[in-house]
C-alpha cells in the first residue's frame, strides 16, 4: 500500500485525486480526472487502516471482481482498478443526481409514484440478475436514477456473482447487509438466490408507501431472526386505502419462503407495469398478520430455509421466462391460431413458472380517423380482449400466469417489439400468414419481429400453409427454369 495519505493532487495510475465527496464506514469517495477520459469520474478507496473492519477489505475485493464484468445503463461504468499491493481503488463514472435516500422525508409517497419507481428498480434488478449478479444490498442509498429515467444500482461490495468465488461466504459466518432489507434466507447463510433482492425491494415498496419499515429498525441478529417466522403487518392495516393490487405484490415479495415470492425480477416488473391485470389472492385484502399457530410452525421449521443445493442464477431465470404470443383475432385463420396455441402449450408445459402475455395489435390508420366501435356497435378493443381470453382458455393456465393486451398502433411489428423491450419478454411466438411467396415464408410483421427482437422468436406456420409455400416455391423455380 502507498504510505502517502490520500489527498487532493495525488496521482494514482494516471488518475488525479480531487475533492473527497463522501466518507463512509467502509470506503471513501473522491472526484478524480484522467487525461484520456472525458467523463466525470469517481474513485472509491477502501478503509484499511488499523482497527478497520476486515469485512471492508473482503467486500472491496468482491466489488473489484464484479464491477468490470457489468454493463448496461443500470450499473456504473467501470474505468479502472488498483490492487492492494500498491493502492486499492476502483474508478467508475459519476452518475448525476442523488440517491433515492433523499426521498425519505417525503414518505409515504403517492401509490402511483411508488409503482413507477418499483418498475424501474425491478427492471434494473432483472438486468443485473441476467449478468449472474445478486446485489444483496438493495436499499434507498444504493439506488440512483439517470437523467433518462433508468434506475442505477450502485455499491457491489456485498454482492454475489454466480461465476466468481464468494469471498464473504468463505471468510465470514455472519450475514452482512442492511438489516431492515435483509431477506430471511440470508440469515441462515443462503447467498445464491436472486429472490433475496426481490424481498429487499418489497421492503422498500412497503416503506415508501406506508412510511413504516415492515420489520422495524432493529439491527440485532436475534431481532432480525424473527423474520424467519414472523410476517409483517399488512399495509392495509396501516393505510385502509392501500390498493389491493399493490398489497398483493408487496406481500408476495415479502414471503418468508423464497419459492412463494415472484420467481424473477422481470415478472415483478411486469406486474408493476400492468397493475390492472394482477391476480388478487387472499394476500390482497388481509389486515392481520398470520396466526400464532402458523408462526409457531414456521419457528420450528426455520432451518428449512437453508438450501441443500446451489441455486444457479441463470437457471432460475431460464425456468421463469415471460413468453409473449402475438395473435391475430381478425385475419388470423383458425389453423394458424391453433398452431400458435399448440406451440405456446409445449413451451409452457416445461416451464411451470413461466408467464404468458397474449398480444393483439389493433392497427390504426396513418391518416384516417379510427372508430372505436365496429359496424355492429361493439367496442373493438374490448372485443379483442375477450377474443384473446377465449384463445387462451384451452391452455388452462392459472390466472396469475396469464395476461392479455390489446396494443393500438400504426405499425404492428413496432408495437410488438416495443412491448417486448418494455416488459423484459424472453420469448416471442408469432404466426406467419400466407399470401405471396415472401409473405408466406415469414410475413411482413413476423419478419421484422424476428429480425429485430431482443429475445428468442419462434415463427409458427401451420402445416397446410407450409405445404402451400413449398408448392409455390416449386412452381416459381419451374417457371424460372422454363424461362
Amino acid at each position: 500500500m502507498l504510505a502517502t495519505a490520500i489527498q487532493p493532487g495525488l496521482v494514482i495510475d494516471g488518475f488525479t485525486i480531487g475533492e473527497c465527496v463522501h466518507s463512509g464506514g467502509m470506503a471513501t469517495l473522491w472526484n478524480v480526472t484522467h487525461p484520456d477520459i472525458a467523463a466525470p469520474l469517481l474513485m472509491k478507496i477502501p478503509r484499511v487502516s488499523e482497527g478497520e473492519d476486515p469485512a471492508a477489505i473482503v467486500s472491496f475485493e468482491m466489488e473489484q471482481m464484479i464491477l468490470p464484468r457489468l454493463k448496461g445503463v443500470h450499473v456504473p461504468a467501470f474505468f479502472g482498478a488498483g490492487d492492494f499491493a500498491r493502492q486499492a481503488y476502483v474508478v467508475i463514472d459519476v452518475i448525476p443526481g442523488r440517491t433515492l435516500y433523499r426521498r425519505l422525508p417525503d414518505l409515504p409517497l403517492p401509490y402511483e409514484e411508488a409503482r413507477v419507481l418499483g418498475v424501474k428498480i425491478a427492471s434494473a434488478l432483472a438486468e443485473l440478475h441476467r449478468q449472474n449478479v445478486i446485489h444483496h444490498d438493495v436499499k434507498p442509498s444504493s439506488i440512483m436514477f439517470r437523467d433518462s429515467g433508468e434506475a442505477v444500482l450502485i455499491d457491489y461490495g456485498l454482492s454475489f456473482h454466480n461465476q466468481l468465488p464468494d469471498l464473504l461466504q468463505e471468510e465470514f459466518r455472519v450475514p452482512y447487509g442492511t438489516a431492515p432489507y435483509m431477506a430471511p434466507e440470508r440469515l441462515v447463510g443462503v447467498r445464491d438466490d436472486p429472490r433475496s433482492d426481490l424481498f429487499a425491494l418489497g421492503v422498500l415498496l412497503y416503506f415508501f408507501t406506508t412510511g413504516v419499515r415492515p420489520f422495524g429498525e432493529t439491527e440485532t441478529l436475534s431481532g432480525m431472526r424473527r423474520r424467519l417466522w414472523r410476517d409483517p403487518h399488512p399495509p392495509r392495516k396501516l393505510r385502509p386505502d392501500y390498493p389491493l393490487w399493490l398489497q398483493e405484490m408487496v406481500l408476495r415479495c415479502l414471503e418468508i419462503e423464497p419459492m412463494h415470492r415472484y420467481p424473477t425480477a422481470s415478472q415483478l416488473a411486469f406486474d408493476l407495469a400492468h397493475p390492472d391485470q394482477v391476480k388478487l389472492t387472499a394476500r390482497a385484502e388481509r389486515i392481520r398478520r398470520d396466526s400464532w399457530l402458523t408462526v409457531w410452525r414456521r419457528r420450528l421449521n426455520a432451518s428449512q430455509l437453508r438450501l441443500e443445493r446451489k441455486v444457479d442464477v441463470a437457471a432460475q431465470l431460464a425456468a421463469s421466462p415471460i413468453v409473449a404470443v402475438a395473435i391475430d383475432t381478425v385475419e388470423g385463420t383458425d389453423q394458424l391460431n391453433d398452431a400458435l396455441r399448440l406451440t405456446a402449450a409445449r413451451i409452457l408445459s416445461t416451464l411451470p413458472s413461466a408467464r404468458l402475455a397474449c398480444i393483439n395489435v389493433l392497427k390504426l390508420g396513418r391518416i384516417t380517423i379510427d372508430r372505436t366501435l365496429d359496424e355492429q356497435g361493439h367496442n373493438k378493443h374490448v372485443d379483442r380482449l375477450v377474443a384473446l381470453k377465449h384463445w387462451a382458455t384451452p391452455l388452462r393456465l392459472d390466472e396469475s400466469r396469464l395476461t392479455v393486451h390489446v396494443l393500438e398502433a400504426i405499425d404492428p411489428a413496432a408495437a410488438i417489439l416495443d412491448f417486448a423491450r418494455a416488459n423484459h419478454v424472453d420469448h416471442i411466438i408469432i404466426g406467419a400468414h400466407g399470401g405471396s411467396f415472401v409473405r408466406s415464408l415469414l410475413g411482413n410483421v413476423s419478419a421484422k419481429v424476428a429480425s429485430e427482437a431482443p429475445c428468442t422468436v419462434t415463427v409458427v406456420r401451420p402445416r397446410a400453409v407450409a405445404e402451400g409455400a413449398a408448392a409455390e416455391e416449386g412452381n416459381r423455380q419451374a417457371g424460372a427454369a422454363a424461362n
